[in-house]
């Protein structure tokens, strides 16, 4: 009982940080700011409920609400601000080559750096001078190259920071910050381990312990928390817009609204992919420790060659995803031996 307790109250921790807090603050700047204006319209005015409201039972009644329609639609939410859903096919494909040339800067950057530092020091040899000479003559790095010349150590981290916010793949960049940092965590199993965590996410997290799948939760919340204000500050801005065409606006009122809201927006959106560096983490972690306990949880033994558990995992992921093919007898040799039959 304390175990089904427990899990309950963790998921119930992550609704909560994550969709019906923002929700509430979401939902306290429109009563606040943009409700007194409405209730004087004809149409709002019939509908508003003719007792008088108590306002913190609607405060939070309205956030339960709100929160729980957020948290379902949460994959849609993601998807738009990725750059997969609604996005046309050339705004689309012309985000991915903005986002693909600025890692190629970031990583050009981060290599003029390194090479300079080894011309510094006297070890360096002619084809690091040819080298840094080539980056240099690129027109992003040398944009920074003063800039970067003048970085401490610590902002030569932070650069290589932003650089790791990337996938490691190119043809996995999205056409968005966003979409590139939670990318890098999906693609991290994949491209480390062949281990596909998009479709084995549920057999993964069911083996791993439960600091473990604890931590992965508590850092999405992280994340959520940020895109369920991004996402509600532009509706509130949104009808505070509407409500200056009504007759009689509250304007200097609703007009801070919507200038601060707007404001606030880009940083939500900053705070989160900055949040997504802990889920990235979290991620991290889940495969590395679970790769075992899912191999052996699926009757498997994970082979002591990196080579060869690649080619378990794809094998074992393609059997997952795709109907079955003869190929996957190539799981055999993996296969952890039979117990002996009871005496």
């Amino acid at each position: 009982m304390g175990d089904i307790a427990k899990g309950v109250f963790a998921g119930a921790w992550s609704l909560l940080v994550g969709w019906i807090m923002p929700s509430a603050l979401n939902l306290a700047v429109f009563l606040l700011a943009v409700a007194p204006t409405l209730r004087r319209t004809s149409l709002v005015a019939q509908l508003w409920p003719g007792a008088p409201v108590k306002v913190p039972l609607l405060l939070l009644t309205g956030s339960v609400l709100v929160g729980l329609v957020l948290h379902a639609l949460q994959n849609l939410l993601y998807r738009i601000l990725e750059g997969y859903v609604l996005w046309p096919q050339k705004v689309f494909d012309w985000g991915c080559r903005r986002q693909l040339t600025v890692k190629h800067v970031l990583r050009d950057r981060i290599a003029a750096m390194r090479l300079e530092a080894r011309l510094r020091d006297g070890g360096a040899s002619d084809g690091v001078a040819v080298r840094l000479a080539r980056l240099r003559d690129d027109p992003g790095v040398a944009r920074y190259a003063r800039q970067d010349q003048a970085r401490s150590a610590i902002q030569r981290a932070l650069l290589r920071e932003r650089l790791s916010r990337y996938p490691v793949s190119d043809e996995q960049v999205a056409p968005t910050r966003l979409g590139n940092a939670i990318r890098r965590l999906e693609e991290y199993g994949y491209e480390r381990f062949r281990l596909d965590t998009q479709v084995m996410w549920h057999e993964l997290t069911g083996c791993v312990p439960e600091q473990v799948r604890r931590q992965v939760e508590l850092a999405r919340t992280r994340v959520d928390f940020f895109i369920a204000l991004l996402y509600g500050h532009g509706v509130v801005a949104a009808c505070a817009a509407a409500a200056l065409l009504s007759s009689q606006p509250q304007t200097s009122l609703l007009a801070i609204s919507i200038v601060l809201l707007t404001l606030l927006i880009p940083v939500w959106y900053w705070a989160a992919i900055k949040a997504t560096d802990e889920w990235a983490a979290s991620v991290r972690s889940l495969v590395n420790l679970g790769r075992k306990p899912l191999a052996e949880a699926l009757g498997y033994t994970l082979p002591a060659e990196l080579h060869a558990e690649r080619t378990m995992w794809t094998v074992l992921c393609r059997l997952s995803r795709l109907p079955y093919h003869e190929r996957a007898h190539a799981l055999d040799q993996f296969r952890a031996p039979s117990p002996p039959p009871p005496a």
